[in-house]
């Protein structure tokens, strides 16, 4: 036999097998044909695998988004990491707006409040830039990159062996009902021999199957400690520019207050240093107001003094550390001063309890 009677004759056998799978199946979903149903744990393990796969990729795809929000630059990424180099470098959103304040703080004039202020807040959103591009590389590495793996490896090799055994399933089903057709004795052994042969393989295929999807646990645990990088990654970067933040806080804390009024108030009145975040700030208007200038007097005699004073509280406060002391709204505490204390700070004291406590939270009490 020639090598092309033999393609002749295996292509012959595929169309064969092939015709024999798609009458199978379209008799099943007709309700002409039985079907061999697949045991109730290989079934399981089949919904287990579609399902992490559903959301492995939902899970990779909001992760790509929340550490890109441009859909252009994801694209752009995409198509560098398909073509296997490197894209090209250029300045996040931090960056950008850090170098455009640094320039403006030089062309208003280092040497004077504002153009000082802008190079310092540039600098700082630079180096927030800094931890952004950080926690993507790490982000990447230790987290989307084994998801990816998995959606294009392991589960692809999971598809295709569940394709084969559906295969070997439709070929099974196929033969026994050809057995149940045969008339004729000999007709009959050889289907009973075919349906052996097919049940064999089956088996064999089921098994196979069984054996990857098994290892869908072992990829969850994978993916819990890819979780737990993801997790530190972020914790890293939050903590990276709350104290890129905090340190700027200070640094414009120290200008002097002539420079720090806002423009709708006289440059003798002080203005208070902001210390809250936003949506307190905004959210303080609906409380019990006390004017700077009375805040500053009454923090200065008290400074001054060795005494203690009641102060009522503002907003809720987290200690950021053990020699802190947590705040509650409203509730009243006694507050004082020690000396080379930050001017930012009093001693604040809850029954046994003390801790330093933050000016701005407080309003002292006659």
């Amino acid at each position: 036999m020639n090598i092309m009677d033999f393609n002749v004759k295996k292509l012959a056998a595929d169309a064969g097998t092939f015709l024999s799978r798609a009458v199978q199946f379209t008799e099943e979903k007709l309700g002409q044909a039985e079907k061999t149903e697949l045991d109730a744990h290989l079934e399981n393990l089949l919904s287990k695998a579609e399902c992490t796969k559903l959301w492995t990729e939902k899970i990779m795809k909001q992760t790509e988004v929340l550490l890109q929000p441009n859909p252009n630059a994801r694209i752009e990424e995409f198509v560098y990491e398909k073509l296997d180099r490197k894209a090209p470098s250029r300045m996040n959103n931090p960056e950008l707006l850090g170098q455009y304040m640094i320039d403006a703080g030089n062309e208003f004039g280092p040497g004077t409040a504002y153009g000082n202020a802008l190079i310092k807040c540039g600098e700082t959103q630079k180096r927030i830039g800094t931890a952004d591009r950080e926690l993507i590389q790490t982000s990447a590495i230790n987290f989307l990159t084994p998801l990816r793996n998995f959606i294009e490896g392991d589960y692809k090799t999971i598809t295709k062996e569940r394709k084969l055994l559906q295969n070997k399933r439709l070929d099974l089903d196929a033969a026994k009902t050809r057995l149940k057709k045969a008339k004729v004795a000999e007709a009959r052994a050889a289907s009973e021999q075919e349906v052996r042969i097919t049940q064999s393989e089956f088996d064999r295929q089921a098994e196979i199957t069984r054996l990857l999807l098994e290892g869908i646990s072992s990829t969850h645990a994978h993916h819990l400690r890819c979780l737990n990088d993801f997790v530190e990654a972020q914790m890293t970067y939050y903590a990276q520019c709350y104290q890129y933040m905090l340190d700027l806080q200070k640094q414009l804390g120290s200008f002097p207050s002539t420079f720090l009024s806002n423009n709708n108030q006289s440059s003798s009145t002080p203005v208070q240093s902001v210390s809250t975040p936003s949506v307190l700030a905004s959210a303080s208007a609906s409380l019990p107001s006390v004017s700077n200038s009375v805040v500053t007097s009454g923090i200065s005699e008290l400074k001054s003094s060795s005494g203690s004073r009641k102060a009522r509280v503002l907003y809720d406060y987290d200690a950021a550390n053990s020699s802190e002391l947590s705040l509650l709204a409203d509730e009243v505490i006694t507050v004082y001063s020690i000396p080379g204390m930050d001017s930012d700070w009093l001693m604040g004291e809850r029954g046994n309890q003390k801790g330093k406590v933050p000016i701005t939270y407080l309003e002292l009490l006659n």
